[in-house]
């Protein structure tokens, strides 16, 4: 397992809040640097362009941290462009937790866009390249396409429909786009080179037939540009100055170059007037195409098509699984935008390609929730504890801070009564060595109450430890004396008389291997699925944690950090989801 190593120089700044933060030097900064400074550039132009045919995942978050913030850096805009170029796959309900996710990241985009809006644009520029005799319609199947593109080492051979006239390639384009012929039968390829190293410029398809329905533009178009041709071209149109993309992408580079280069759609804007009279803004340039390494991350696949076969399969419960790695299951399980922004930052760019340990991603949000979660007590296996030397009926409320390491948190009352419950780890009838916490005639220190001294060992017929009779120092109470005594341990605890019982739902990670595709041990990926990363059980809140709005995150004192469900969570019937597990012991936090 490597970690991607840090990939740029950094020197301190601040953020408008005052906040220190680090000047990233990576090689897509220093590009951009260097293009503002030249002039070539008089301001910087992204774009995020996912295809709506999924809901984004954890690769994504850098991809969008990378196009948004760059162009906030260095006071440009990026746009939100929807690649929908392949309908059927795609669904309006993927647009809708696109846009929430890229806002729910922090952002937010210039224009909202579609290829769809482009599609007379495409269509134009395809008839300017046949024109030009840089483009024919081929009437090879898929098969024999392949058969006839060649192989690594060997060369490729000219399709027999390659020398149709321009007369003749006009017109049986337009007859494609007429929808006179069936589904695959005919494709518009660019006349490129089919000897050339890059197998990409092998004339490749730049429209197919495909008479389905698109979400936006319903049955107008029997046929769609293919993605390389369709993404330069949105780039072009939109004036993107850098198409920051993944690694897969460097061998298209040159494709994407001879698109943008042979349609020039600057010099040519008769083909993308209509896009005007629309009423969008257009200002063709030449973008310049720039490839950094993907997020990979141990114990996740990013596969679209895998996500989606968890669902399908109800091995999750959903796109928003908090099992799941898409931004919408990472959401619900309580991850916070801050602890993914500092990951993408902290990891940095390159064009190196490595995976990045899980738990790297899970320090960068308990970071966060360290600073910014108010502290709550929780018991999830509760045993019951009786102070005898107080009275039964005995009730008070106490004092606790919300945060100890901020008091502009402030504080909250806890009620307090005469038996309460604790974790049953928090006993231990024979102690293990070094065990610090509870045990026959021990003394431990009750969080924010007092020393209390076990007495009294309660089980039932089968041997089972159910209660703990104790008593209560009184003079270790906050203020008096005996209160700055020394004990080893401290533990948490709820008053059983006031605690509200919730549905506590533990999460780990969703495959029990590192690399789940990596199939070499003769098993599937799905094979890999981890049956313990779901657990649901019962625990015992204070007051104040069960009345939590929905998606408020809290530290749960000695157990971990957790969320309240932002769709089952309600104050009457507390539901809660573990984020991550605690970094440190109770005694190091």
């Amino acid at each position: 397992m490597s970690s991607e190593s840090p990939a740029a120089e950094s020197t301190p700044s601040t953020h408008e809040n005052g906040q220190r933060a680090d000047v990233q030097r990576d090689f897509v900064r220093q590009i951009i640097r260097e293009d503002l400074a030249s002039g070539k550039h008089a301001a910087i132009r992204t774009r995020f362009p996912p295809e709506p045919n999924g809901y984004l995942h954890i690769g994504h978050a850098k991809a969008i941290c990378l196009n948004f913030g760059i162009a906030r850096e260095f006071g440009g805009w990026c746009n939100l462009r929807l690649d929908d170029t392949n309908p059927g796959k795609e669904d309006p309900e993927f647009v809708e937790g696109i846009k929430d996710d890229v806002r729910w990241l922090g952002f937010d985009w210039h224009d909202l866009r579609h290829a769809s809006d482009y599609f007379d644009v495409f269509y134009r520029a395809a008839l300017k390249l046949i024109g030009d005799g840089k483009a024919y319609v081929d009437d090879l199947t898929a098969d024999e396409v392949r058969e006839y593109r060649g192989t690594l080492t060997e060369p490729g051979r000219n399709s027999p429909w390659r020398d149709r006239s321009i007369e003749e390639n006009l017109g049986l384009f337009q007859r494609m786009r007429a929808g006179e012929f069936a589904d695959g039968s005919k494709t518009l390829r660019a006349k490129i080179d089919m000897a050339a190293g890059n197998i990409n410029l092998r004339d490749p398809a730049l429209y197919r037939i495909r008479k389905i329905a698109h979400q936006n533009t319903g049955d107008a178009w029997p046929i769609y540009p293919m993605y390389d041709f369709a993404h330069a071209l949105s780039d072009a149109m939109e004036g993107i100055t850098h198409s920051l993309c993944t690694l897969e992408f460097e061998d298209h580079r040159p494709l994407y170059d001879w698109c943008v280069d042979n349609v020039d759609l600057t010099a040519h804007p008769q083909l993308w007037q209509s896009v005007v009279e629309a009423g969008l803004e257009a200002k063709p340039a030449k973008p310049r195409q720039i490839e950094f390494s993907r997020l990979n991350l141990s114990y996740c696949i990013t596969s679209k098509r895998k996500l989606a076969q968890l669902v399908n399969e109800g091995l999750v419960d959903g796109w928003d699984d908090p099992r799941m790695n898409t931004l919408r299951g990472l959401r619900r399980r309580g991850f916070t935008p801050a602890g993914l922004r500092l990951l993408i930052e902290r990891l940095g760019i390159s064009k190196q390609n490595s995976v990045i340990d899980y738990a790297i991603l899970e320090n960068c949000v308990r970071e966060d929730l360290d600073a910014t979660a108010p502290r709550r007590m929780a018991v999830l296996d509760p045993l019951k504890l009786t102070l005898t030397n107080l009275p039964g009926n005995h009730e008070e409320t106490l004092t606790f801070a919300n945060h100890p390491k901020d008091e502009s948190f402030g504080t909250r009352e806890v009620p307090f009564a005469s038996t309460v419950w604790i974790e049953r780890e928090d006993f231990a009838e024979v102690p293990p060595k070094g065990f610090k916490r509870l045990v026959p005639g021990g003394e431990v220190r009750l969080r924010g109450v007092g020393i209390v001294k076990c007495e009294e060992v309660v089980k039932d017929a089968a041997g089972d430890v159910i209660e703990l009779r104790c008593t209560l120092d009184p003079d270790s109470r906050a203020g008096l004396p005996g209160a700055d005594r020394k004990v080893k341990g401290t533990i948490h605890w709820v008053s059983a008389r006031h605690a509200v019982a919730a549905e506590v739902r533990m999460y780990d990670r969703l495959f029990n291997v590192p690399a789940p595709d990596d199939e070499s041990d003769g098993k599937s990926w799905i094979e890999h699925v981890n049956p313990d990363a779901k657990r649901v059980g019962r625990g015992w809140l204070e007051p104040a944690a069960a009345r939590a709005e929905p998606e408020q995150r809290y530290q749960f004192e000695r157990l971990g950090y957790f969320v309240a469900d932002r769709l089952d969570h309600r104050p009457d019937a507390p539901v809660f989801n573990r984020t991550v597990t605690l970094r440190d012991t109770w005694t190091k936090s």
